[in-house]
């Protein structure tokens, strides 16, 4: 143990049980648990990155990418639930990562977790901007239009000008009004998120029905469009980098296993909610991309980050144009909302353990949330949402996502050696069949993101291992504890 410094598990189940003031509430149910799955996942693949995958990698065959995705979700997510059962603290994939591998794997998951969280809340914040200009523009209403867009993207102003922009103000703001909303507590912002979530779930079934006899024949094919002879291109392996680009639309069931400390039997209730929200999302994705796809050509989605707006114009809907719009701004809060979640609750356990300051552990004497971390990650992420262009974030978010996934999966068989009588709620069947389909689904997706996807991925983990080194090695309470 001291050579890996493995958190042990007996000090795991001790923090589980502990609900004191200085801890996170127990306030949410497994229906509530499914609602935040549903909240996240239902969001920006779907309705902005889809159209991007579809116009510059996979075609109709988007739907295949997203079979792709939701085939690893699976395997990932039956381990996901596992762990979830077996250790229900905050943390997620970093204190599995934690019990199992050790410290140093522990941090590296916990420091991917970041750009997981923070990159997917500034890719959503974005989209949500494009449609609010897209809905304020059908009302004659134009934003200054040089502060909607980042300062490294170009775009064709009203007047026919070809323009820089200066920031993308509204996905700032919008940041800092979730962090608020999240710093009251999570079942304030629970009820919150399960009103948006049932607004979504209402949209997309409107969408899938109505736009369902509208689908054109002829935008199907091909089906698959021939590869341009570039590697992601269309073709089969178009189908595999559209998969690593819409993949983290599933990461909703990983952000609930980081509010396991905030569950009421967590045991039962992680399971359900990390599965329920999983299947139930993964249908309607199917026939969310066949409908979209089937409305308007594929090339029309190309660089747009509102593909449904163009999707609906194909129809004589024009009316359910802007209340869908409406829908999905507001929507999109519930996103946002659940990323800052999982975020701030990783920050949470890896300060807990010493790796990080306290300060991002320090818990309101009234809300009981980490609000200090709130705070900081509401500056950090706002800025980033300003100044970055959508499709960079987006394709960082994947690469995040596909990395915890491995690690978690590797994880579980990894237990069921090390630990097989430990107590497991739900165990994840045909082990290790499952967890190695499911790092072997996730790093094909990995392999298929592009080469500066890769770059950006390994110059955070260069500073996280840094910080690691100069910080957290030094002041690790396990460490303390075991000894050096």
């Amino acid at each position: 143990m001291k050579q890996y410094y493995k958190k042990p598990l007996a000090w795991l189940l001790a923090e589980s049980e502990d609900d004191s003031a200085k801890t996170l509430k127990r306030t949410l149910n497994a229906f509530q648990l499914t609602m935040l799955g549903l909240g996240v996942i239902i969001g920006a693949g779907l309705f902005s990155l889809t159209g991007i995958a579809a116009a510059n990698h996979a075609g109709p065959a988007v739907t295949l990418s997203f079979v792709v995705a939701a085939i690893g979700c699976a395997f990932a997510g039956l381990c996901y639930a596992e762990f979830a059962s077996m250790i229900p603290v905050a943390g997620s994939a970093y204190t599995y990562a934690y019990t199992t591998m050790g410290e140093l794997f522990a941090w590296i998951i916990g420091w991917d977790l970041v750009l997981e969280f923070s990159v997917g809340a500034a890719t959503v914040s974005i989209s949500w901007s494009n449609y609010l200009v897209k809905f304020l523009d059908n009302y004659g209403i134009y934003l200054p239009e040089r502060w909607l867009h980042s300062p490294f993207e170009t775009f064709v102003a009203h007047n026919g000008q070809t323009l820089s922009g200066i920031m993308n103000l509204p996905a700032a703001l919008v940041v800092v009004f979730m962090s608020l909303i999240l710093i009251r507590g999570t079942k304030g912002s629970a009820i919150w998120n399960a009103i948006v979530v049932s607004l979504k779930v209402g949209v997309v079934l409107v969408f899938i029905a109505l736009g369902w006899k509208y689908i054109n024949p002829a935008n199907h094919v091909p089906y698959i469009p021939a590869n341009t002879g570039n590697f992601g291109d269309f073709g089969v392996s178009g189908i595999f980098r559209g998969a690593g680009i819409v993949f983290f639309v599933f990461l909703g069931f990983d952000i609930i296993s980081t509010a396991a400390q905030e569950t009421k039997n967590p045991r039962r209730n992680m399971p359900i909610g990390i599965l329920g929200s999983l299947a139930i999302c993964t249908i309607l994705f199917i026939l969310f991309a066949h409908v979209m796809t089937g409305l308007a050509p594929y090339k029309e989605f190309k660089d747009s980050g509102a593909p449904v707006a163009i999707a609906i114009a194909h129809t004589p809907y024009t009316w359910l144009g802007q209340a869908i719009l409406l829908a999905i701004i507001v929507g999109y809060t519930s996103v946002i909302l659940v990323d800052l979640l999982g975020q701030s609750r990783v920050f949470y356990a890896m300060s807990k353990d010493g790796l990080l300051p306290k300060i991002f552990s320090d818990i309101h004497p009234r809300y009981r949330t980490p609000w200090k971390s709130n705070i900081l990650f509401c500056i950090f992420i706002s800025l980033f949402a300003a100044f970055v262009p959508l499709k960079v974030v987006g394709e960082m978010t994947s690469i995040g996502t596909l990395l915890a996934f491995v690690i978690v999966c590797a994880g579980v068989w990894i237990m069921r050696y090390t630990m097989p009588d430990a107590p497991r709620a739900f165990r994840t069947p045909w082990v290790p069949v499952v967890p190695i389909l499911g790092i072997v689904s996730c790093l094909a997706m990995m392999v298929s993101l592009p080469l500066d996807t890769w770059l950006r991925l390994i110059i955070w983990m260069a500073l996280g291992m840094v910080i690691y080194y100069a910080y957290g090695k030094k002041r690790s309470k396990v460490r303390a504890t075991i000894g050096q």
